[in-house]
């Protein structure tokens, strides 16, 4: 397969990933939930395995921008009605 495609097939996934790490692991470091997410995002991806094919030629690179990504969506998440507002 096209790595494109399957990357933006797991990318497609991701809010559903952070929300899944929020419940499991909500009172957990924001570190610690990124790097579950990232386990769980790269695992779908199969990175080991696009390392190996070189389509994905810089491993580290990777899964910075992948950080970045899961980074971004919790902020839209956080901004968003998903957000669970405190109590008056």
């Amino acid at each position: 397969m096209n790595f494109l495609p399957k990357l933006l097939q797991g990318l497609a996934f991701v809010p559903a990933v952070v929300s899944g790490i929020e419940g499991l692991f909500g009172k957990r470091a924001g570190a610690d939930k990124r790097d579950s997410a990232i386990s769980f995002v790269g695992a779908a991806l199969s990175i080991t395995e696009a390392v190996a094919a070189r389509d994905i030629v810089d491993d580290a690179k990777f899964r910075s921008g992948l950080a970045k990504v899961i980074d971004g969506t919790v902020d839209c998440l956080n901004a968003s009605v998903w957000a669970k507002k405190p109590l008056a």
